[in-house]
């Protein structure tokens, strides 16, 4: 068993947790409540550490862990389900032809643009951008899009621990993956 640092975890990891947690809750005090359970569940766990990583990746792992089961107490399938069939139609028609005939087709205006990535990206402004975007999205779409984009967990996976049918997951990505593209469009890859 390898030794675990734990006086010098705050100093060294609580920045870079925090910043994580922030990025995948957007709340400040939740994302510092997390960080602290983190820590705590380290510390009581530290006899588990077998040394096959990193601390830095051990107690991400704990805190990406931590934000699931965050998001697990919140959302519920039921709220979800909920959720999609009262904004089916308000959706619809912000993003897409209602016409008969082109129904289903972009509307002009909100139609998916070419970005422009070859300006010189400036990691942490496009984070705070991509982070206030997280921050627009109904609070109901959230943990699967974290899961799914930000912790890069798999479909199956999600849909499990979220209690999500396979339909009702892929409908909550598909309008947060529409929602996000808008959001950063608008304010990072067209912004003049």
């Amino acid at each position: 068993m390898n030794a675990l640092e734990t006086e010098k975890w705050v100093a060294r990891y609580a920045d870079y947790l925090f910043g994580i947690a922030l990025l995948k809750t957007n709340d400040a005090p939740t994302a510092q409540d997390l960080v602290q359970d983190t820590f705590l569940s380290a510390l009581r766990a530290q006899e588990t550490f077998q040394g096959l990583s990193s601390e830095k990746t051990w107690l991400t792992t704990i805190l990406n862990n931590k934000i699931i089961d965050f998001y697990r107490k919140q959302s519920t399938a039921r709220k979800s389900i909920d959720f999609i069939i009262s904004t089916q139609s308000l959706f619809e028609r912000e993003f897409f032809e209602t016409e008969t005939g082109k129904a289903g087709h972009w509307l002009r205006h909100t139609a998916p643009r070419n970005w422009n990535a070859d300006h010189e990206v400036e990691e942490s402004e496009f984070f705070k951008i991509l982070e206030g975007c997280i921050g627009k999205l109904p609070r109901t779409l959230v943990p699967a899009f974290v899961a799914r984009y930000l912790s890069e967990r798999d479909s199956e996976e999600i849909c499990k621990e979220l209690e999500l049918t396979a339909s009702n997951y892929w409908v909550i990505v598909h309008r947060a993956k529409v929602l996000m593209r808008a959001c950063l469009e608008k304010n990072w890859f067209l912004k003049s």
